[in-house]
């Protein structure tokens, strides 16, 4: 099976480019992994949240940074991401995703 990765906006590919260096590298990295293998690699690199939303957990020197995609038919769409600055992911963030994953 073959993986394509699209993006719900433009402006969510643009806030992937925009991530600094080690974070955009380590999501390179694991998405990469997700076009070979499927979009289900695991922790440390996918942790499922439930009803089809999933994140990946990327992760650099720069700090964390979390994006929510879903997977669709061949296809791993990524919804929204944020760089974290607490422990906790901020419940506005989980909304937006879902309310995205509504709308695929």
């Amino acid at each position: 099976m073959s993986w394509q990765i699209v993006y719900y906006s433009e402006a969510v590919r643009q806030w992937i480019d925009g991530l600094p260096p080690g974070l955009r590298a380590y999501y390179a990295r694991i998405t990469e992994r997700m076009l070979k293998y499927g979009p289900h690699l695991g922790m440390p690199y996918v942790r499922p949240l439930g009803k089809g939303l999933n994140e990946i957990r990327a992760i650099g020197k720069e700090g964390i940074a979390r994006i929510f995609f879903a997977a669709r038919s061949e296809q791993i769409v990524i919804l929204h991401g944020f760089v974290k600055k607490t422990d906790k992911t901020p419940r506005r963030e989980l909304d937006t995703a879902r309310r995205r994953l509504k709308e695929i």
